[in-house]
């Protein structure tokens, strides 16, 4: 599976050569800048973008709402990379579509090694197989997941998250294991992070979110994606 650009969305100059420069280092040829949110919509209606890494704090807009306006026209995986470090925004971006949170004073090797973990994984999707629980199935070849027959949308990490429970139907994982066997590098805390796309996931394949059927979580143990007369094929 071919990829297309990174693309980095900051206001300051400086970050923006800083993180080019690492990826760069990394491997990653194929970078595009903007320094406003007008600037990354129009490279993103007009590029083939495999990632986005995006400032919330930006001159002529709000990055979440950037965010939120790219997810309609895009599932490449959303990096926040921002000196807003507080929970309240963090879950908010989760809740908008971003895959990775990363805060500001930063290490770029950080956020160079989170980039490939991200690209490597959209890469390996096509060669992945298929999950039927029944009510939904998981595509992992095309990426895409089904429920009641209708494709239904998910950002990245959520089909991510979906696949590796899947991968491990009926197996009980803390948050702080998923998130360190799906997203990676771990970082305490980030538990956050898998709780919100739990929540999300279950809004998109139970019947009734608030009564999960699937995605349950075992009191005092973790949650599990539980297999009935599902199949892999």
């Amino acid at each position: 599976m071919e990829h297309g650009a990174v693309l980095l969305v900051d206001d300051e100059q400086g970050l923006l050569d800083m993180v080019s420069f690492t990826l760069r280092k990394y491997g990653i040829e194929t970078i595009l800048t903007a320094t406003t949110a007008q600037q990354a919509m129009e490279i993103l209606l007009k590029r083939d973008i495999s990632l986005i890494v995006l400032d919330i704090m930006l001159p002529d807009g709000d990055g979440f709402n950037v965010c939120e306006q790219m997810r309609e026209v895009t599932e490449a995986p959303i990096l926040f990379l921002t000196a807003k470090n507080q929970d309240i925004d963090k879950i908010k971006g989760f809740e908008l579509g971003a895959d990775d949170y990363i805060t500001k004073p930063f290490n770029p090797t950080e956020v160079a090694a989170r980039v490939q973990v991200h690209l490597k994984r959209m890469r390996h999707i096509q060669f992945r197989p298929v999950y039927d629980f029944g009510y939904f199935s998981v595509n992992k070849k095309s990426g895409q997941v089904f429920v009641e027959g209708m494709e239904i949308p998910c950002a990245p990490m959520e089909f991510l998250l979906l696949t590796f429970l899947c991968e491990h139907a009926n197996l009980i994982f803390t948050a702080s294991e998923l998130y360190e066997k799906v997203w990676k590098p771990y970082q305490g805390g980030d538990e956050k992070t898998v709780v919100i796309h739990i929540s999300r996931l279950r809004k998109k394949i139970e019947p009734d979110p608030k009564n999960p059927r699937y995605l349950v979580n075992v009191k005092g143990l973790g949650y599990k994606l539980v297999r009935g007369e599902g199949k892999t094929r």
